[in-house]
């Protein structure tokens, strides 16, 4: 799909305040209300805006750290990357992750209350996810950025 310059104002505007009024959001990006409602529809029904969320400080709701993990399997089968893809899923302090190159073939980012949350979880269900073969774990001591898309270069 091709997006213009109306289309990635709008998605830059959305993704630094969703709760956007129509009206502030067409002054924004220079459209009146009408078309802006057209084009937010578009990029909803193609796909390229997926929902709408609230960040949540996690600190605040009990969930301080952030680990990240890296992860071997012992098999990169297409079943054994689709079953354990599958099982990451089922895990809710699990909030992104990525089958990457290098090293390891999963990087994994976990928020937990804290050392002792984070235990339970790879004791309970992490360790219990078959075929991984070696774990690295770092705890994020501080964020630095966190950004949206760079859609407006």
């Amino acid at each position: 799909m091709k997006l213009d310059r109306l289309d990635l104002a709008i998605l830059s505007e959305l993704q630094r305040d969703a709760r956007l009024s129509l009206q502030d959001l067409s002054q924004r990006v220079g459209l009146t209300s009408s078309p802006c409602w057209n084009r937010i529809k578009r990029l909803e029904q193609q796909g390229v805006i997926e929902g709408y969320t609230v960040r949540v400080n996690a600190a605040k709701v009990g969930l301080a750290d952030t680990v990240i993990v890296h992860l071997t399997l012992d098999s990169h089968s297409d079943e054994a990357l689709f079953e354990f893809g599958r099982a990451l899923e089922a895990i809710p302090e699990v909030l992104e992750a990525y089958l990457v190159s290098g090293d390891y073939d999963y990087l994994v980012r976990i928020a937990v209350a804290d050392t002792r949350d984070y235990e339970r979880l790879l004791r309970e269900k992490l360790y219990k996810i078959p075929g991984i073969r070696h774990s690295k774990s770092s705890f994020v001591l501080r964020q630095l950025k966190q950004s949206p898309l760079p859609l407006m270069r």
